[in-house]
């Protein structure tokens, strides 16, 4: 069984809002609304926390059922609970969800609070639109006060996020919790690697679990690679078609834009080219993606306010490798034909790891600022024209989108065994004279797979700079 690694500060998140339940209050009853990409260890996280808290609970899942089988289900969860509602729900099915919920609330007594989940709630909402305002009745009038910890989680981002919006039914009851995927430490930590291999391993699988976990510890990422594409079944081919067929069931422009990010296109007019779509839908689906959270837009990082080319990257590295290479090689893996993609990997990986590592770098990057020695940034991205005869890979400042004061510049060089040397200091040197609104006080950031050969970067950061920086 594999060892549950990470989540350190949601547990500590849960652990107090379960606390503040069980305290003597007129309203203890506590409602959290958790969301996070599908994969990433929601359900696993608040089974891991009931584990160890030991209080009793309902786990329900929901399922795009009708509204009739999915109260079915949540009855049986009931009945499956070991709580003392568990026999009333053995004797048949609830008459209503309010019925339900209700019973659960007088579970609870002063000694003993009642953890209930319901997972997937998008898909109760999409089978029973009027289930945020049953669940809001019966809060107000029940639930909250009741020593119940009410655990609402979903997948679906934007319908998750929408749930507080100024209007609907839930608005200002819940207290939002976002599950990110493990960060690259945490991939490291469980897969037993050294910092440069963990990244490399980040690049494949992102921060899954449930894909860490097919790792055998130590393994090389070629021999990781080798093994799971002899299967057909290979979750690292199922959970990205799992994903994509959930987010987008019958949006297939927005499958078509988003495999044609995924094939490397970043500019608007390259993945209209490749999507093959007119404008007005390449515009919607790019709206879609984004709003999913699936797609990010990025602009270049300046003190300019004109308009800037936007680029347009995949948000996830798994889904990134998977859209690169699995999806358009399904076909071939269900054949028993994994040697052929691995050796279409092979012959690529260089190219792709160089520019796959750049926003996994930024974030990263983020993650140590403020500091010292970036000067007073607070916000990283790059900077390219629209003609791309500049591009700066990192761009440090103090605002968000643009800064008056671009504090560093920086290159990242990949490399397998190359170091940064003095042909890269030099380029860096020509970057920070050419990005807008860099000059002499700019600092000089390298960012290097395999050491340095020169002098005169104020900043040097190599792959154990990078996990160390997620420790933190």
């Amino acid at each position: 069984m594999t060892e549950f690694v990470g989540r350190s500060e949601q547990l500590a998140l849960l652990a107090e809002e379960l606390n503040r339940a069980r305290r003597r209050m007129a309203k203890p009853g506590r409602m959290l609304a958790m969301r996070g990409r599908r994969q990433v260890g929601k359900s696993t996280l608040v089974e891991e926390f009931i584990q160890r808290t030991e209080v009793p609970a309902v786990f329900y899942v929901a399922s795009r059922q009708t509204a009739e089988r999915e109260l079915d289900l949540f009855t049986e969860a009931i009945a499956a609970s070991g709580t003392s509602a568990a026999e009333i729900a053995q004797a048949g099915p609830f008459g209503s969800w309010e019925a339900a919920l209700t019973l659960l609330a007088r579970e609870t007594s002063p000694q003993q609070p009642l953890i209930v989940v319901i997972d997937e709630f998008p898909y109760l909402i999409e089978s029973l639109p009027e289930i945020e305002g049953i669940v809001q009745k019966v809060w107000d009038r029940t639930l909250e006060k009741s020593k119940v910890l009410l655990l609402l989680v979903g997948s679906d981002l934007s319908m998750m996020k929408a749930l507080n919006e100024y209007g609907r039914p839930l608005y200002g009851r819940f207290r939002e919790v976002i599950v990110p995927p493990l960060s690259p430490a945490e991939i490291g930590e469980m897969l037993g690697m050294g910092p440069a291999a963990t990244l490399d391993a980040y690049l494949m699988i992102g921060g899954f679990p449930r894909l860490a976990a097919l790792w055998h510890r130590g393994e090389s990422m070629w021999k990781f690679l080798e093994r799971e594409l002899e299967d057909p079944t290979t979750s690292l081919a199922v959970i990205g078609e799992r994903s994509v067929n959930a987010e987008f069931p019958a949006d297939l422009q927005a499958r078509q834009v988003l495999e044609a990010i995924g094939a490397g296109e970043r500019a608007y007019s390259a993945i209209e080219q490749r999507s093959r779509l007119p404008q007005t839908s390449l515009n919607r689906s790019l709206e879609a993606l984004q709003e999913k959270g699936v797609v990010l837009r990025l602009t270049p990082y300046s003190n300019k306010q004109n308009a800037k080319p936007p680029r347009y990257i995949i948000a996830d590295s798994y889904l990134r490798f998977w859209l690169r290479y699995i999806n358009p090689n399904l076909e071939l893996i269900q054949r028993g034909r994994g040697d052929v993609v691995l050796e279409r990997i092979r012959q690529s990986w260089k190219d792709y790891r160089g520019r796959a590592i750049e926003p996994l770098v930024r974030e990263t990057i983020e993650q140590m600022l403020p500091a010292d020695v970036f000067g007073g940034a607070r916000f990283v991205g790059g900077y390219w024209t629209r003609d791309n005869s500049v591009e700066v890979d990192l761009v440090g400042g103090r605002d968000e989108n643009r800064s008056d004061v671009i504090d560093f510049v920086g290159s990242i060089k990949w490399k397998e065994r190359s170091p940064f040397n003095r042909e890269d200091f030099g380029e860096l040197v020509d970057d920070r004279a050419r990005a807008a609104g860099a000059g002499g006080h700019t600092r000089r950031v390298g960012v290097s797979r395999s050491e340095f050969s020169t002098d005169g970067l104020d900043v040097q950061l190599g792959p154990d700079d990078l996990i160390a920086a997620w420790r933190r």
